[in-house]
C-alpha cells in the first residue's frame, strides 16, 4: 500500500465503551457523534483487523475528525493507543495497550466546525507491533484533565470519525 492511503475508517457507532469513563453517543443535526466530556477523561475503543495490504514499514497516522459542542477557543487534548490482539498475543480478559501518543490542538473558532488533527505512530512499540492481518484495538481518549497534554476547551468534544492511514 502506498504512503498516505486509508487503511481503516472508524465512525462513532463502531466505538465500544471501556469499563468506565466512556464517551457517549449523541447527535448533532442528525450527525452521530461521540461526546467526550471537558472535565473527566473519557474514552472509546475501536476494534479491527489490520488490512493485508498494510506494508508495516513506517507506521500509521491516526486522523481525528471532531467538532466542539460549544468551545470556540483554547485547546483540546487527545490520546490514542494501540493494542494488538492477534493469535495468542493478548488475553482479552485484560487490557494491554501500548503507551499513548498525544496531541493538543487549538479548537475551531466556530462551534460545530469539524477539525482534523493527527497523531503519527512509528511501526513497532508505538503500535504494539501490529502488522497486516493482526486484530487490534484502538483506544481514543480526551485528556480533559490535561495530565499529558493541554486541554483547556470547555464543553464536549464531539468525535465525528477516525481515519487510520499508512504513513
Amino acid at each position: 500500500m502506498a504512503s498516505g492511503q486509508t487503511l481503516i475508517p472508524f465512525t462513532p457507532q463502531m466505538g465500544e465503551p471501556p469499563a468506565s469513563a466512556y464517551a457517549t453517543l449523541d447527535t448533532r443535526n442528525g450527525h452521530l457523534v461521540a461526546d467526550f466530556d471537558d472535565t473527566t477523561d473519557e474514552a472509546l475503543v475501536f476494534k479491527a483487523i489490520m488490512p493485508q495490504n498494510y506494508a508495516a514499514t513506517t507506521g500509521v497516522t491516526v486522523y481525528i475528525h471532531y467538532a466542539m459542542s460549544s468551545a470556540t477557543a483554547n485547546a483540546a487534548g487527545w490520546q490514542v493507543a494501540f493494542e494488538r490482539t492477534s493469535d495468542s498475543i493478548q488475553d482479552i480478559d485484560a487490557d494491554g495497550f501500548a503507551a499513548v501518543q498525544s496531541v493538543s490542538v487549538t479548537v475551531p473558532a466556530t462551534s460545530g466546525h469539524v477539525d482534523i488533527t493527527s497523531i503519527a505512530f512509528t511501526q513497532g512499540a508505538q503500535m504494539d507491533s501490529v502488522v497486516a492481518g493482526d486484530g487490534f484495538r484502538l483506544k481514543i481518549n480526551r485528556d480533559a484533565d490535561g495530565s499529558a497534554v493541554t486541554d483547556s476547551a470547555t464543553g464536549d468534544a464531539e468525535l465525528w470519525a477516525i481515519e487510520v492511514r499508512e504513513t
